[in-house]
């Protein structure tokens, strides 16, 4: 267990958060939310005690060990890929090279050996005996193959080495496992893989992610960070938010008597209690759920962009052809190829391949901004297409620095300054925030003016490489709602699992020899043996994951 009491933070006048109280049990999991720059990663650095609050304490249960993912990818570049996961089980490690050193000196004295002995038995009783099968079967769960684990660090991939750090944590099954952005980098097959070992974790999980899908898959508990107060809500991510979405709603609606409010609150409970998708979670959520007060139940202060992509004109019966496309990259590398496809009314594809270049070179190609090696592109008359790349920086550099009002009337008919304050607004811009200079903005502020810049023009056909980078969960959330609603069609490529799997109707994944295009849902396409032989063909090797 882990204790916070009359916890406090501030950095000069500014309160992060004040008089936080929370108890993390054991066989419980903890998404951690709040919008950017409410200090959810500040929060968990106080939980790892790698940073001292103003005020309170955090207390771990005696003997309880934690482990926290990793974010220096660079700390262990000179270790081998297999001690660097067993280096995640500290006094484990210790003891080894204690031991191993008293076995490598020729002149170790009698007590030495002694020595020698009680670790070698200490060992045993911590399950050293399978440290070494237990790290490699970890690495190679998370897709690091058994080639890669007597490889320095330094030799690995970014993902490789992502995937590394993981296992690190995980090794030796800590009581209290602390994970910041687990997901970062990681394919769907092996967020999948986390997610229902997390699911069936034993001991107690603090998570922080982006991921609506892996929140929902592992959390038993949400720990809302807003407006200066940290509050622990019981179920996933969905629950909290529809929940707190469906108190708002009846807190606006002042005519509704309270019996019939609670009413609809106890069916909501019930039915999201026996919708819940993993056995064990199930259990332990429907038992806190069947304990939850529905005064406990508040709804979020959290805002939410106006995202609604509305099409000026209906698509005509001819969309897009794609005939035998092909890019290479600057160094004579296939990126994709023989790549062929039409599209219907009403398609929304969801876009994959191995290679990431080769999806954003893709893109590119079909937006106009560059051109293919071979194969034809044919728009239908009536198409209007937009494009919101995955790289964006060149839309807000220049020689003249505009606010915000200046750089979205560029791309908008209507020039009046009230109606693109307006629209600022909605994007959550507001206030003294519209004289904002493009070039200073974050990375998620320039993801939702790119957006406004979208729905400025009124497409019918949108391209979205990665939409959802640097965005918050609520811009998530939005923009996820508004691809399911767009009646136009859509070429799409997220790490988002839950828009993947449900904003398209269509899969298309390119490849260098061709494509594999399948009317799946993205879990169906990710789990099936059919497709993963596809890929293998395709690709002229083993398959790895989009």
């Amino acid at each position: 267990m882990l204790t916070v009491s009359e916890l406090s933070l501030q950095f000069g006048k500014r309160v992060l958060f004040d008089e936080v109280n929370i108890k993390f049990t054991r066989g419980n999991c903890y998404g951690i939310i709040g919008a950017n720059g409410a200090g959810k990663s500040t929060f968990m650095k106080i939980l790892a005690g790698e940073l001292d609050p103003n005020r309170g304490s955090v207390s771990l249960e005696p003997g309880n060990r934690m482990a926290v993912l990793k974010q220096n990818h660079f700390e262990f570049e000179e270790y081998d890929v297999l001690n660097t996961v067993m280096m995640g089980y500290k006094e484990l490690y210790a003891i080894a090279e204690e031991k191993n050193a008293i076995y490598m000196n020729p002149e170790a004295t009698e007590a030495e050996g002694l020595r020698a002995a009680e670790l070698e038995n200490k060992y045993g009783e911590m399950g050293g005996w399978t440290a070494e099968s237990d790290a490699a079967e970890l690495l190679s769960n998370l897709g690091i193959s058994e080639d890669l684990h007597y490889k320095l660090m330094k030799d690995l991939s970014g993902p490789e080495r992502v995937k590394v750090l993981l296992a690190q944590a995980l090794f030796g099954s800590p009581d209290l496992l602390m994970l910041d952005e687990p997901t970062n980098d990681l394919d769907a097959e092996t967020v999948t893989w986390l997610a229902d070992f997390l699911a069936d974790y034993k001991n107690t999980v603090i998570v922080i992610s982006h991921d609506r899908y892996f929140l929902d898959m592992i959390c038993t508990h949400i720990v809302d960070i807003d407006f200066k107060k940290v509050r622990l809500f019981t179920g996933n991510y969905t629950f909290w938010y529809e929940s707190s979405q469906l108190m708002a709603a009846q807190m606006a609606n002042k005519n509704k008597k309270t019996e019939q409010k609670r009413k609809e609150m106890m069916e909501f409970i019930q039915r999201f209690s026996a919708n819940a998708s993993k056995s064990k979670q199930a259990t332990s959520r429907k038992k806190a759920l069947e304990k939850l007060n529905i005064e406990d139940i508040q709804p979020s202060s959290r805002k939410y962009p106006f995202i609604h992509f509305n099409a000026e004109r209906e698509p005509g019966d001819q969309i897009l052809r794609v005939e035998n496309l092909s890019k290479r990259d600057p160094n004579g590398d296939l990126l994709f190829g023989n790549v062929t496809f039409t599209m219907n009314k009403g398609d929304k594809i969801a876009l994959i391949s191995r290679e990431s270049a080769a999806i954003s070179a893709f893109y590119d190609v079909l937006a106009g901004n560059t051109e293919p090696d071979s194969g034809v592109i044919e728009w239908g008359q009536t198409i209007t297409n937009a494009y919101l790349p995955n790289e964006n920086e060149a839309f807000f550099t220049g020689e003249e620095e505009e606010d915000l009002i200046n750089w979205l009337r560029k791309y908008s008919e209507n020039k009046d300054e009230q109606f693109i304050r307006g629209f600022l607004g909605r994007m959550l811009f507001s206030g003294e925030e519209v004289y904002k200079k493009s070039s200073v903005l974050s990375g998620g502020e320039k993801v939702r003016c790119m957006l406004s810049k979208v729905m400025l023009a009124h497409p019918n056909f949108v391209l979205m490489d990665e939409p959802t980078n640097h965005l918050d969960l609520e811009s998530i959330t939005a923009l996820n709602n508004a691809m399911k609603d767009f009646k136009g069609n859509m070429i799409f490529t997220s790490h988002d699992h839950e828009i993947m799997q449900t904003a398209g109707n269509r899969m298309l994944e390119i490849t260098p020899n061709g494509v594999i295009d399948s009317l799946m849902t993205f879990d169906e396409y990710i789990k099936s043996d059919k497709i993963k032989e596809l890929r293998k063909k395709l690709y002229g090797k083993t398959a790895v994951s989009a």
